[in-house]
């Protein structure tokens, strides 16, 4: 018999019953589920609600049953529909009549809203913890290359000299704005829905403050129908976890571009890539393709969300049912991507001369030589176009800024000296890019310092 069947007088249709059950994917909520119904009874006791004996059975009872379900020696039932039905029948048939009582001033309504909050601010601190590892992958690579030089991309097309370092610093500063928006994700979060009830709240002496606080939030919720019909808190985690596959998108690009014969800058690990079953040379990036192909489950998941709520009347209504499934499945997705991704960065072969070698080709220097002709006095404009003529003539002869003589170059503009070539070496070119944020070597050693600190905070906080 259903928890709720008093106001019934048919059996639920198998097939409805099959449609309206969650329990299948909601059964991860079970210690979330077990936790709130621990601090709720325990409220209910203090608040002469429900007497200490029965809070001591039930107490007792979802203590037991958590360690059983941990144990594997609990079978969830669709009969009963979702985690919480469950759980609920299960303490009941192990303590009876105490069991019934601890449903007393809340609905499954509430109950789910605090367990989702609770589950999600577990899975922010373990992601968090993740990322925060990758950035220090990231930075250990970036130390050992704050003097390789490589062509920096405009449109796919080389553009001007930076280093490997700055390049990987620009990923490292992306996953700061990420932890720090599931940081601000959190504390918007941190509020509890637990004593909303259906959606009006309830008659009896409750003490929302107390559950609250057991259950780690920072007050609760401040209005019972909002308690029970956000959630603004799950979309905007999904919203985060997009942008965060987002940038590991966009590193797993350049990444695959990097190690194909065509760039050549890194090799991948062998135990972090793949082989084909027709071509015995072929190795692949399958970790950086999926992970770029991941990153659209993430998105399907928010927009599925977004979608979902769209339109929806207070209170609680059952399509809001449909919140969990992708947000677990961006959960698992997320959690499963960036630590195979850090290793695979961890023990990739950097091949500094290869990018050396790309920096010589496709005049990246270019603007170089524009500001070494502003510094002697040219109208940088002027500088730009006089350059630009200098380009289509290498072009025409099969040369490069480096290769023209003297001579050459004084035919274009009296204004170039000897110097000129100290100005157009790579490595100057990186290095004298010293303003705030550039590829200088002393600019990437402030940069890494400055996310170093950032990690150091955090794990000092842990």
């Amino acid at each position: 018999m259903k928890l709720w069947s008093g106001r019934f007088r048919k059996e639920t249709d198998a097939l409805v019953n099959d449609f309206n059950s969650s329990i299948q994917f909601d059964a991860r909520l079970y210690r979330e589920d077990i936790e709130g119904s621990m601090a709720h009874a325990a409220m209910l006791s203090r608040q002469g609600i429900i007497s200490a004996g029965d809070a001591e059975k039930i107490l007792a009872g979802l203590t037991g049953i958590l360690a059983d379900i941990e144990a594997g020696n609990i079978e969830f039932s669709a009969d009963n529909e979702d985690i919480h039905m469950n759980i609920e029948t299960i303490l009941t048939q192990r303590i009876g009549e105490a069991g019934k009582r601890l449903h007393t001033a809340r609905s499954r309504n509430d109950q789910v809203a605090v367990d989702f909050r609770l589950y999600l601010k577990r899975q922010i601190g373990e992601i968090r913890a993740e990322l925060l590892h990758f950035q220090q992958v990231l930075l250990d690579q970036a130390k050992q290359h704050t003097e390789t030089v490589m062509p920096g991309y405009t449109h796919l097309q080389r553009a001007q000299p930076i280093t490997f370092a700055q390049h990987l610093l620009a990923y490292a500063n992306m996953f700061c704005r990420d932890v720090t928006r599931m940081e601000d994700c959190m504390a918007r979060m941190n509020e509890c829905p637990l004593g909303s009830c259906a959606l009006a709240g309830t008659t009896y002496p409750i003490d929302r403050f107390a559950t609250a606080a057991e259950l780690g939030f920072d007050r609760p919720m401040n209005n019972s129908l909002d308690g029970v019909s956000d959630r603004d808190y799950a979309i905007e985690f999904l919203s985060d976890m997009s942008i965060l596959m987002m940038h590991m998108s966009r590193l797993a690009e350049e990444t695959i571009l990097w190690c194909s014969w065509e760039f050549k800058f890194i090799d991948l690990d062998d135990a972090y890539s793949t082989g084909s079953s027709i071509m015995p040379q072929k190795k692949n990036p399958d970790v950086a393709e999926l992970v770029r192909g991941k990153t659209g489950r993430v998105y399907g998941a928010l927009m599925s969300l977004l979608t979902t709520m769209k339109s929806l009347p207070l209170a609680y209504n059952k399509d809001m049912q449909e919140d969990k499934e992708g947000v677990f499945d961006a959960i698992d997705t997320v959690k499963m991507c960036i630590p195979v991704f850090a290793g695979m960065i961890e023990t990739m072969t950097v091949h500094p001369e290869n990018m050396r070698a790309a920096a010589n080709r496709g005049f990246i220097n270019a603007t170089d030589c524009a500001d070494y002709l502003t510094k002697k006095g040219m109208p940088f404009r002027d500088a730009y176009t006089t350059v630009g003529n200098l380009v289509y003539y290498c072009q025409e002869n099969g040369k490069t800024l480096e290769d023209l003589s003297l001579e050459e170059l004084q035919k274009i503009s009296p204004l170039f000296e000897q110097d000129v070539y100290e100005a157009l070496r790579m490595e100057n070119c990186a290095m004298n890019r010293a303003s705030f944020g550039g590829p200088a070597k002393t600019e990437t050693e402030r940069q890494i310092g400055v996310i170093e600190s950032f990690l150091k905070e955090r794990a000092d906080e842990a």
